[in-house]
């Protein structure tokens, strides 16, 4: 799996469990859902994303998204 699609996996799974657990525990878990999301904006922007730089250092291929 390339960094492109674990990216996108980490941030949907990011997504999700926030919304499951604001339902479950706290609605301050939407927080977290918040943050992704800015996140994701940033990164469309700037081009910079600290996952993509741990899984470039761990030797992970990269996708035509972060080159």
């Amino acid at each position: 799996m390339n960094i492109d699609r674990i990216v996108l996996a980490w941030a949907g799974s990011v997504v999700l469990a926030s919304v499951l657990l604001s339902q479950l525990h706290s609605p301050y878990w939407l927080l977290l859902t918040a943050f992704a999301g800015i996140n994701l904006l940033q990164s469309a922007f700037t081009g910079f994303c600290p996952m993509v730089k741990i899984l470039k250092s761990l030797g992970r291929k990269s996708g035509p998204a972060f080159n």
